[in-house]
């Protein structure tokens, strides 16, 4: 899925470089008729290597970039002269991009940390030169091994978002305002269903120059864990976040009942997401005078199983404690 610059899903194929032939070579200068083999080894191919790079948070940058090609290694020479090895090429990633194998979509690795690099394809290794074949019984082997052949694949690169705290909620819900306050990120707001297409990535600043990262993902509806609306292509961006923080608006018709479906979404996506800890903001509480929260305080307290928290975005309430809350649940 994709919309601006994000990009979080990109196919593409690899291929490393061939190995260098050894040389047949055979010594030669003057006054020395038969000076015995000489001939160098092959240098090994290019290495095809992912690396993980924390200043990047998109695969944009490889949206153009579906071939990528390493070096082939340079032949064995005369004098055992090595060949010169195939330059590697490096594909640069953003901290939790998952690599699949296209064809049977198996994992093949994850990178999660700045300057992390695996090879996901292996340049071939450089043929022998033919001194090495010398023996006492054949002093002047005229042959030499090939290099070793490179490998190819096609492979698929998904982006998982890391952040600390996920935010989680139907459509105009109320997280981007949230997200919009809570932190310096800008996400586009409006007032109708799924203005959010592309996850957006906030950091929360605490208290002595603390922080940690926040993500609103776009809105999820009842069957996106079937593929329904737009939730279902973002819902595995929620995997990575240690904290679920579940944004259900004041006036919603039954809080608890948005709380279910929204669970009930992440554990038929994943039911490995039931164990990260949760809480729940119920948004847009400026609407709500002090009669009508204390009642829905009263109604709640019987219903929801996990904390919440009243907050609004735009009156600014609760935000810090719910700062506060969130800082605990990440250093529990």
């Amino acid at each position: 899925m994709t919309e601006g610059n994000f990009v979080d899903y990109i196919r593409m194929n690899v291929q490393s470089g061939n190995g260098g032939r050894g040389s047949m070579h055979l010594h030669r200068e003057k006054y020395v008729a038969k000076g015995g083999p000489d001939g160098g080894d092959g240098g090994r191919g290019g290495h095809v290597i992912i690396r993980g790079n924390s200043n990047l948070w998109t695969l944009f940058h490889l949206k153009f970039k579906k071939h990528i090609r390493a070096e082939h290694g340079g032949h064995g020479g005369a004098s055992r002269s090595t060949g010169a090895d195939g330059k590697d090429e490096y594909i640069e990633v953003p901290l939790g991009t998952v690599v699949r194998d296209l064809e049977t979509n198996e994992v093949i690795f994850e990178i999660t940390e700045h300057g992390e690099e695996k090879v996901i394809a292996e340049g071939g290794m450089g043929g022998l030169g033919n001194w090495h074949f010398k023996t006492s019984t054949n002093q002047t082997p005229r042959y030499a091994q090939p290099g070793i052949p490179l490998q190819e694949r096609d492979i698929l690169l998904e982006l998982k978002l890391l952040a600390d705290v996920g935010l989680v909620g139907f459509p105009n819900s109320g997280k981007s305002t949230l997200l919009s306050v809570i932190t310096s990120a800008k996400p586009k707001i409006a007032d109708y269903e799924f203005t959010t297409l592309k996850p957006n990535l906030g950091i929360v600043e605490y208290h002595d120059f603390q922080s940690f990262v926040m993500a609103d993902i776009p809105g999820i509806i009842e069957g996106a864990a079937e593929g329904r609306g737009l939730g279902h292509y973002f819902l595995r961006h929620i995997e990575r976040n240690s904290v679920l923080l579940f944004v259900i608006p004041a006036d919603a018709e039954d809080i608890f009942q948005q709380y279910e479906i929204l669970l009930d979404e992440l554990r038929r996506y994943n039911p490995e997401m039931l164990d990260k800890d949760r809480l729940i903001a119920i948004s847009k509480s400026d609407m709500l005078d002090a009669e009508l929260e204390a009642e829905l305080k009263i109604e709640l307290d019987k219903t929801l199983p996990v904390d919440y928290l009243f907050i609004s975005s735009v009156a600014q309430k609760g935000i810090a404690d719910l700062k506060d809350t969130l800082w605990k649940m990440l250093h529990v």
